[in-house]
């Protein structure tokens, strides 16, 4: 007999319990977005593979390790992408959305990283990204900080993130720090890490996000990268907590809080928990005008993502997981054959006459007692009954599957009024 095929570890299927939730908390996110101005873009899943080592770099864990790289049948290299925002950026360039033009963006689906699969962290993942392009001053950063916070808000698990603040300042202020930082952990190339030993060559600033507590002791007494910002960084950076204040926003500033790549800039933020363990960071975002130059012209850029998977775990945790929406709110209970063939024609009439409701039909037969058990437990309010009595007299009963009324008779050319004044 053939071993069945399993689905490839670290990408999961979500059954249809599953999927009911995550388009609750989906649902939740696009209104808060659209709340805001901004508006959907849908990118490709496969992107040519140059476009992430140029703007990922290619000494990077992701590049050197974690992409599904593949040649097609021309000979190209191909990539799942890992990753929104150099994408987003590449359809935006491509498609003339930059010049002199203001962009506030979002997108949502699945990226793919070769990583050991563990609870929060899987090969095949989700997010949602916002990312905003043409805009250079901190009114945009504190505007996407509070459409973060909104997002919490509206999901009811505010009290649990923290807000992590922190500005990286310039190039030339971050050239001038990391040659300062290199020279102090250079003392201590004995005592660091192999991680990052290995970074203090290639990316020497993700050595202040090291888990190594060793590593942590070490950098108690190194260099902070805030007495090396310019006025213009400070000015901004000021400009940003300005408004979170003003708006009542609480914050901590984290000295230590990078991001791992060069061509990001200035704000960088990230959304904390101590609810997951030590996957804490649930959001993360920063200002990123140096990967569109590399990409293509110069344009101000700023963006956040979340990973959908470590959100649905946090509220899982938080036991703050939106009720699934039922899936009827009316149940279609009918026996024998003359009878199915009539129900069939008054759920179309039902769903004509009001096109958002939910109209479940029992299929597949039955006897009443087991198809209202089917009925109770699709959610819906209200059954209407279908019997041969029913059918002759030319009515149906209507009976409401929650509170406290009463079974109705109802003539058939009535029903639709019927059913909209009793679901409202």
């Amino acid at each position: 007999m053939a071993k069945n095929i399993q689905a490839i570890r670290g990408m999961n299927d979500y059954l249809p319990e599953e999927t009911a939730l995550w388009q609750r908390i989906e649902g939740i996110l696009k209104q808060v977005l659209s709340g805001y101005g901004y508006s959907e873009i849908r990118l490709p899943i496969v992107e040519q593979t140059p476009l992430f080592k140029r703007a990922i770099g290619e000494v990077t864990d992701v590049v050197e390790k974690e992409m599904y790289t593949f040649e097609d049948r021309n000979g190209d290299s191909l990539t799942l992408r890992p990753e929104g925002t150099a994408s987003c950026v590449r359809a935006c360039d491509q498609n003339g959305l930059l010049h002199n033009q203001l962009q506030r963006l979002w997108y949502a689906g699945p990226m793919f990283r070769h990583e050991r699969p563990q609870k929060g962290r899987l090969r095949q993942f989700h997010q949602i990204g916002v990312e905003t392009f043409g805009m250079s001053g901190p009114d945009i950063d504190a505007e996407l900080i509070l459409l973060s916070a909104r997002l919490w808000k509206e999901l009811g698990i505010s009290e649990a993130l923290t807000l992590e603040l922190n500005s990286i300042g310039s190039s030339e202020s971050r050239a001038t720090y990391r040659q300062a930082l290199v020279d102090y952990l250079g003392q201590f190339k004995d005592q660091l890490d192999a991680d990052s030993l290995r970074r203090l060559d290639s990316n020497p600033l993700r050595i202040l996000d090291s888990k190594v507590p060793e590593t942590q002791a070490l950098l108690a007494d190194a260099p902070v990268l805030n007495d090396y910002l310019d006025e213009q960084s400070k000015a901004h950076f000021d400009g940003l907590c300005a408004r979170l204040d003003a708006a009542g926003l609480a914050y901590t500033l984290n000295p230590k809080l990078v991001r791992g790549l060069d061509y990001y800039g200035l704000t960088v933020f990230e959304w904390t928990t101590t609810a997951l363990g030590a996957q804490g960071t649930v959001c993360a975002g920063g200002r990123y005008d140096g990967l569109v130059e590399q990409l293509g012209k110069p344009t101000p850029a700023v963006g956040f993502a979340m990973g959908l998977e470590r959100l649905c775990l946090l509220l899982e945790t938080l036991d703050a997981l939106p009720e699934p929406a039922p899936l009827a709110d009316v149940y279609i209970v009918a026996t024998g054959e003359d009878c199915e063939v009539r129900a069939l024609s008054i759920a179309e009439q039902l769903r004509d006459a009001q096109p958002g409701i939910k109209v479940l039909l029992n299929c597949g037969g039955g006897s009443f007692k087991s198809q209202f058990k089917k009925a109770d437990k699709s959610g819906a309010v209200l059954a209407i009954v279908l019997g041969e009595d029913e059918l002759a007299a030319g009515r149906v009963a209507v009976k409401p599957l929650r509170g406290d009324g009463e079974q109705q008779s109802v003539a058939l050319e009535e029903l639709a009024n019927y059913i909209e004044n009793a679901l409202h």
